[in-house]
């Protein structure tokens, strides 16, 4: 059975879904964008992530993608995950498993 595919607003994404997606790309999106076309045939550049039970699009452009690392304090200078964040995106993805 496919998982559901969820194409989505990278501000629009739940918090445990976003700490997971930094977790995932530590060192920034841009890289790891994809592009396919939509319903209409026009062309979306978006991030793959998935989980258990979805398959998430996160629609963003390349210059998207760098802003939200620049702008976003869980990141250093040089775009990387800052390593305390992770222990804590870490820590917090632990807990979420455990109540599951």
């Amino acid at each position: 059975m496919s998982k559901p595919k969820v194409l989505k607003d990278y501000d629009k994404l739940d918090e445990q879904i976003l700490e997971q997606i930094k977790l995932n790309y530590p060192y920034g999106f841009e890289k790891h964008l994809i592009l396919f076309k939509g319903p209409k045939k026009n062309l979306i550049s978006a991030l793959p992530f998935e989980t258990e039970d979805r398959y998430y699009l996160v629609r963003m452009t390349r210059e998207e993608a760098q802003d939200i690392v620049q702008e976003d304090d869980d990141y250093n200078d040089n775009g990387h995950l800052k390593s305390e964040v992770i222990e804590e995106y870490e820590g917090n993805l632990e807990e979420l498993e455990e109540d599951l």
